[in-house]
């Protein structure tokens, strides 16, 4: 297999990583984060069942850890390579295609960050997540508002993401079905995005 082939597998990969499991988790997370408008025992109630799932650990690895190193490692190599033109050619696909980009960085290192301070820190501190804890991390002023780019960063490079998959993938092939594949988008983007928000100020 020629090195052509192999990017292009890589590509598609990395592409359908994004959707499933990625997406999938990043639907399932902002939905058990919006439990905390009902109350701290809704939420941790709900962060409780999901602790005591069996093999957490495996299925931890194999759906969310294991894939987003690929994504986002790869993704770096797509940033890397990408020749961005929007000043040249300012129509609408050229900016999302810039805005992916921008947002792959963003929500690489949102992640790391949200990942380091409340999982890997469960760990290493011994700290229960609860709606406590997420409280108290939240309550810095710069830390909130460093979520708050950190989530909509997240949610438009999803949503935008399952628009260039469903054209990259060939499921919407002409200029019609490629134009709601981007309402589609835009739309999973700002549901996702208020919904994200809204999280983050039942924490405060």
């Amino acid at each position: 297999m020629t090195w052509y082939q192999n990017e292009y597998f890589l590509r598609r990969l990395h592409s359908f990583s994004g959707i499933f499991p990625l997406g999938i988790f990043l639907i399932e997370h902002t939905i058990v984060n919006s439990t905390a408008r009902y109350g701290s025992d809704v939420y941790d109630s709900t962060v409780a069942l999901l602790q005591s799932l069996p093999m957490l650990i495996f299925l931890e690895m194999a759906f969310i850890v294991i894939p987003l190193l690929f994504h986002g490692l790869f993704g770096i190599y797509i940033v890397y390579l990408a020749k961005n033109n929007v000043l040249q050619y300012k129509y609408y696909r050229n900016w999302a295609f810039y805005l992916q980009r921008i947002t792959a960085i963003i929500t690489l290192i949102f992640v790391i960050y949200h990942v380091w301070a409340l999982r890997i820190g469960h760990v290493v501190y011994g700290f229960d997540i609860n709606y406590q804890a997420v409280s108290y991390h939240l309550a810095d002023p710069m830390v909130f508002w460093f979520y708050v780019v950190g989530v909509v960063a997240s949610m438009y490079h999803f949503g935008n993401g399952i628009t260039t998959f469903l054209i990259s993938w060939g499921i919407t092939a002409g200029p019609h079905s490629q134009k709601y594949a981007a309402w589609l988008g835009n739309g999973i983007f700002l549901i996702l995005t208020l919904v994200g928000l809204g999280s983050l100020l039942a924490f405060i």
